[in-house]
């Protein structure tokens, strides 16, 4: 499950505000101004921030890697449990200003079931005999809860994120805490220890906002107030984990009602949470269970339907590939479901991933660099090599639109074909703010066939640099992407079969859009659907990122065999939808040259653009007057030459892809034959994580034994 919550974090950190927009007209609201207000002191707090991120870097950091590389991650997590346990006080008079006497008394209980049994806090037996989760609880709340307001938002050195409150409430929070009382250098030096061994923890995050954003700062403070409002409204409260999966029964039912094409509302449930013995928020934490038909996707596909744009022949869309029992919701959230996709073993390790000694397959990738444009930024790209460099086939990852090199599709995608004996080779997306500042500045991404000449000379240079450095020859070479990357792959698939530079002799390519300006108006669809109903939004916000939040923190609780997401597709259009869109914005702050070490207006420019509004603008040209006359070269129709006739590829699509129609998904089973496989359900990409999936993916990989 962990790059569900990978995804979930994101979506936290991109979605993290208000939709009262603080532009006048922008089509998108400004999220950060709701929960926090004019960010008053920018100037200030971007350079503490930049200060915080360099300390940070040369000496917090290596201090964090020493200490994860002498205590096994085991040892550090039951230090951890020391303490939170520790902190007890804390959480007890900020729960007893607040009047939640049930949160006190369960606090109590944990604490000298912990401290006895669980031998001092080291292990948690009053979650699990008990099932007593922690409350967060801390004194900021209790301000909050006297009627006392936040003050301006501001950056303080080494500590970051707060308000006036905020830092008010940590030195109440630091009174509390009977580890400040500490009287000998032994127990100060205790006290360091627990201090470096909590403050660990965060650091994966950091480098993963670093690697993936082009403007942490915004980042950081949209996750700081989407987070405090949560635990100020006791959102973070939500049980979420019943409602990952539909029992059997119910999934029985559905398949008996299958021709029925109605929605199953009656399997509906409601979390209702409590605080004290009043009731604050009633939330809904399912999603709707949809009987599989044309538009939803599901084996069942035998309407015929009469597309107007595509020829007078009725479209009969027949899967390929079934997936049996996994309860199609709606096409977005089953989207979502990519998310769960993982190979056993990626991260598999008894260290921290900071350690210096952990090997596990993640952690043995390295990353290199190369320049592609003199005075423009290095591109980083990652690899791992086969033992014997010698002589292996080499695969090439290109993911999805706006993912980085971290990316842990990639990742997972990397041990498939490591396990089958390829070296491995992990690109950024084309379409990402990293990208571009590697490549000329009035370099501009996102039409198919000149993406595609970019990306094909910088793998080539790539393959060279690492031929030379390790004396290695790369035999045969295959390239996978994943949805705007799987486009990419077929375009230079096209290149190659006219001009073969690469070497290479397999393409595999998953959910690529068929028609890249359908799929922009799509995308742009979803991300506006918070104009509808713009006044309801912030709790609506504030609901669906807590249980984003609860998923994480439950993540030790879930299993593979997740048949359902809780959330609505309102919340799946909410997320999937903003999420898009900061890809976008990481983009244009980078192309506009915005600084990010000083304020700026470039996201009130950012705030009114789609991703129409992003090709009109950079890519159109002379010969075309609006981003409809693009729809052609930008689709697969125009290399559908290569795509009749060649045999050296293979793609992968759901027959419920919202970023497709069937009148296109028709057109390119007519066109490729069984070189396209028709996936029953999981929509754009929903299908990654599924056994089915991942063997046949596995057989179209052939072993290679290295000599």
């Amino acid at each position: 499950m962990k790059k569900l919550f990978v995804l979930f974090l994101i979506f936290l950190i991109t979605f993290n505000n208000s939709f009262v927009l603080a532009y006048e007209g922008s089509k998108y609201p400004d999220y950060a101004y709701e929960f926090l207000g004019r960010d008053k002191w920018e100037k200030f707090n971007r350079k503490v921030f930049n200060f915080n991120q360099k300390l940070n870097k040369y000496a917090i950091r290596p201090v964090h890697i020493l200490w994860s590389s002498i205590m096994p991650k085991y040892a550090m997590d039951r230090l951890n449990g020391i303490t939170n346990n520790i902190e007890f006080p804390i959480r007890l008079v900020s729960s007893l200003i607040q009047k939640d006497f049930k949160t006190s008394k369960n606090e109590t209980i944990r604490f000298f079931t912990n401290t006895t049994i669980g031998l001092g806090g080291m292990f948690d037996p009053a979650k699990r005999l008990f099932k007593l989760e922690q409350a967060n609880e801390n004194m900021d709340q209790a301000l909050a809860k006297c009627k006392i307001k936040p003050g301006g938002y501001f950056v303080m050195p080494v500590l970051s994120f707060t308000s006036v409150r905020g830092a008010f409430g940590k030195v109440l929070d630091m009174a509390l805490n009977p580890s400040t009382y500490v009287g000998t250098p032994v127990m100060a030096l205790v006290k360091f220890g627990l201090t470096v061994n909590r403050t660990s923890y965060i650091q994966p995050l950091l480098t993963m906002v670093e690697s993936t954003y082009a403007d942490p700062y915004e980042i950081h403070k949209k996750a700081f107030a989407i987070d405090n409002y949560i635990k100020h409204s006791n959102l973070d409260r939500v049980n979420v984990i019943s409602n990952l999966y539909v029992p059997q029964k119910e999934e029985e039912k559905i398949a008996q009602n299958t021709n029925k094409n109605k929605t199953a509302a009656q399997y509906k449930t409601t979390s209702t949470q409590t605080k004290g013995n009043d009731k604050i928020v009633e939330i809904d934490v399912s999603s709707e269970l949809l009987t599989p038909n044309l538009l939803y996707g599901g084996a069942n596909m035998i309407e015929e339907i009469v597309i107007p744009d595509y020829t007078s022949e009725n479209i009969l869309l027949e899967s390929d590939m079934k997936l049996p029992g996994y309860n199609p919701q709606n096409p977005v959230v089953d989207s979502m479901r990519t998310s769960l996709f993982s190979i056993p073993g990626v991260d598999k390790s008894m260290w921290n991933e900071l350690s210096v000694w952990n090997r596990s397959f993640s952690n043995r990738i390295s990353t290199g660099k190369i320049n592609i444009t003199k005075e423009r930024n290095d591109y980083k790209y990652r690899y791992i090599l086969q033992r014997n460099k010698k002589n292996s086939p080499l695969a090439i990852i290109l993911p999805s639109i706006g993912e980085g090199i971290m990316s842990g599709h990639s990742v997972s995608m990397a041990k498939i074909f490591y396990d089958k004996g390829y070296s491995v080779i992990i690109l950024g997306s084309h379409f990402q703010w990293e990208f571009a500042k590697s490549m000329p500045s009035d370099y501009h991404p996102g039409l198919p066939a000149k993406d595609a000449e970019a990306v094909r000379s910088l793998t080539l240079n790539i393959i060279n640099q690492l031929q030379d450095k390790y004396k290695a020859k790369f035999t045969d070479k295959v390239i996978l992407g994943t949805s705007f990357g799987a486009l990419l792959t077929l375009f230079i698939a096209e290149k190659e079969s006219r001009d073969n530079t690469l070497g290479n002799t397999k393409y595999i390519s998953i959910c690529p859009p068929t028609d890249l300006i359908y799929a922009m108006k799509q995308v742009d669809k979803i991300s506006q659907e918070w104009e509808k109903t713009p006044e309801e939004f912030k709790q609506k916000i504030a609901t669906t990122a807590a249980k984003v939040v609860n998923l994480y923190k439950s993540k030790d609780d879930i299993d593979f065999e997740v048949n359902n997401l809780p959330f609505t597709e309102e919340e799946g259009k909410l997320i999937t939808g903003f999420i898009m869109h900061q890809k976008l914005s990481d983009l244009i702050f980078t192309l506009e040259g915005s600084p990010k070490n000083a304020p700026s207006n470039i996201y009130e420019k950012i705030n009114n653009m789609d991703y129409k509004d992003y090709v009109n603008k950079y890519l159109v040209e002379n010969e075309h007057e609006t981003c409809d006359d693009l729809s052609y070269e930008t689709s697969l129709a125009s290399i559908s030459h290569y795509l009749e006739n060649y045999d050296n590829y293979k793609i992968y699509h759901s027959v419920n892809d919202y970023l497709t129609n069937p009148a296109q998904l028709k057109r390119l089973k007519l066109t490729t034959g069984n070189k396209t496989v028709l996936i029953d359900n999981g929509s754009h990409l929903g299908f990654l994580y599924r056994k089915e999936f991942i063997e046949d993916l596995k057989n179209t990989i052939p072993s290679q034994n290295i000599n």
